[in-house]
């Protein structure tokens, strides 16, 4: 059989199971295990499959099919146009956060030399895109998992940051020096309540990292963590920026007023949920 044969019947087997993007997931996986880009896999869509590349092509497809996500399938994920790797540890960054990382940029691209700090990291997947746009910032960013921080180091190697940002374990500001000062200070926590996890997509639900979901038993924990250091942690005319869930944005809010923020905003997604807390000294 050959490799365009091969990956279209995927295709048409993911149509037939209702997945949401078959033509999509299916050339993803088949460029993943033929190891081959978009470009390639046109010109070489006559080639004869061998028996290996036919078995993990069917060992890919039925993971998807049992509902795991392409981007745990092949280990990585696009984010802000960078390719990141992802493992058992990491939270797989989703499009909404790109909102944060635009804001992030817009602010701090006016900074001559912008000090940041990512809490939570997980891939870095933040960190990494506003670094790759922001020649001149220098960052630390932290996570309570070295698997993750490890996905993290990786992905600042591939996409040439790693020399520009400190990656230190420990739960969020414990694992900043005490003196350190900061710009912009982002984080996308973990902001589901305990009891609402069991309630989440299967996707989700099942293969993203419990610590990376679970903000306690109001989905405020993380939240109240940041805010405990966050005001004294923040350079003057600095901006935090913190994602949230979609009816967080009064709760979070009142968490970084009563912390000493004078200035907060709440921003809304395309969906008009809310999605950003910004906050500020004044």
């Amino acid at each position: 059989m050959s490799i365009g044969l091969a990956w279209r019947q995927v295709r048409d087997r993911f149509r037939q199971a209702g997945l949401n993007t078959p033509e999509l997931d299916a050339r993803l996986i088949a460029q993943h295990v033929f190891g081959l880009d978009a470009m390639a896999l046109v010109r070489r869509e006559r080639e004869v499959m061998s028996p290996q590349w036919a078995t993990e092509l069917e060992r890919a497809a039925l993971r998807r099919l049992a509902g795991e996500p392409v981007s745990r399938i092949i280990g990585e994920r696009e984010f802000w146009g960078l390719r990141l790797a992802l493992n058992e540890a990491t939270l797989d960054p989703r499009p909404e956060t790109e909102l944060l990382v635009g804001d992030a940029i817009a602010f701090a691209e006016h900074k001559r030399s912008p000090r940041i700090a990512d809490l939570g990291t997980g891939s870095g997947a933040i960190v990494i895109a506003i670094l790759s746009a922001l020649p001149k910032a220098r960052a630390f960013a932290t996570d309570i998992s070295e698997p993750a921080l490890a996905a993290a180091k990786a992905n600042a190697e591939r996409h040439h940051v790693a020399d520009r940002v400190d990656f230190r374990l420990g739960p969020w500001w414990q694992a900043v020096p005490h003196q350190e000062l900061f710009d912009l200070i982002v984080s996308n926590p973990p902001y589901i309540a305990r009891e609402e996890i069991a309630s989440l997509q299967p996707e989700v639900r099942l293969f993203d990292p419990k610590t990376a979901l679970d903000g306690g038993w109001d989905g405020l924990e993380a939240y109240r963590a940041i805010a405990s250091q966050a005001a004294r942690r923040l350079n003057p005319g600095g901006l935090l920026l913190l994602e949230i869930g979609a009816n967080q944005g009064e709760t979070v809010s009142r968490i970084f007023s009563r912390a000493g923020f004078g200035r907060i905003e709440v921003q809304k997604d395309l969906a008009g949920l809310d999605r950003l807390v910004l906050a500020s000294h004044s």
